[in-house]
């Protein structure tokens, strides 16, 4: 797949703005994938009071940020890659994008966010527990509403309160997929990093020998080329 080829200056601007694009689409996926997706209120007979645990993105939808910090480490591949490496690392965050707006789109159950408001709320009363106070004083005589686990019970009520941030996240994968299809389209005409600190690889010029001194070297039997060499090794040691 090829595409036009384009100015120095227009083709940096490009770079610096599809990577920003990207970087700012990972980004909303994580911020959005810590907020609260849903709140899970449990009724606790008196004189107990209820409880509301809030469960984020991330508790339901964990590989949500795994693949937005995947797609950061994949910017900095960018940097570092070019040709058709460098194309590889854009369908790779495009996949990235994509898997996220289909994980952060798909149905969330009812058993997975009360799943997670369980854990969330187990970790609650673990702290509480290690910091004393009437919480702490509830959770180590092991009084939990409504009979369940620590804040959750199965008659617990399960709301949705999503918006906007699962929709937020959708945009950012989508900023991600359409970043790496445009990486994998425009990578040849990026600018690349300089490899100046590369080695050359290339010999040094050896010392050329007078006229004078290849003819004596003839004259006593000894090949000229092979001192040229051995003068050359004696300067660079």
């Amino acid at each position: 797949m090829t595409g036009p080829a384009v100015s120095g200056g227009a083709a940096a601007r490009e770079y610096a703005l599809v990577l920003g694009v990207a970087a700012a689409g990972a980004l909303l996926v994580l911020l959005s994938a810590h907020q609260g997706w849903a709140r899970v209120v449990t009724a606790a007979p008196a004189p107990l009071p209820g409880s509301t645990v809030t469960v984020t993105g991330q508790a339901v939808v964990p590989l949500a940020g795994a693949l937005a910090v995947a797609a950061l480490a994949g910017l900095a591949a960018v940097v570092a890659t070019r040709g058709l490496a460098r194309r590889r690392v854009g369908v790779f965050l495009a996949v990235s994008g994509a898997l996220t707006v289909l994980l952060v789109s798909a149905r969330v159950s009812t058993a997975a966010v009360l799943a997670a408001a369980h854990g969330a709320a187990v970790s609650q009363a673990g702290s509480a527990t290690a910091g004393g106070g009437p919480a702490g004083s509830a959770a180590r005589a092991g009084v939990f509403p409504a009979g369940g686990g620590p804040g959750v019970s199965a008659a617990a009520q399960v709301a949705m309160a999503s918006f906007p941030w699962r929709p937020l996240a959708a945009v950012g994968g989508l900023a991600v997929l359409a970043a790496g299809a445009v990486v994998a389209w425009r990578a040849p005409w990026w600018p690349v990093m300089s490899s100046r600190y590369g080695s050359t690889g290339g010999a040094e010029p050896q010392p050329v020998a007078d006229s004078a001194t290849l003819w004596e070297s003839l004259s006593r039997g000894v090949d000229p080329t092979e001192q040229t060499g051995q003068a050359g090794r004696r300067l660079g040691s």
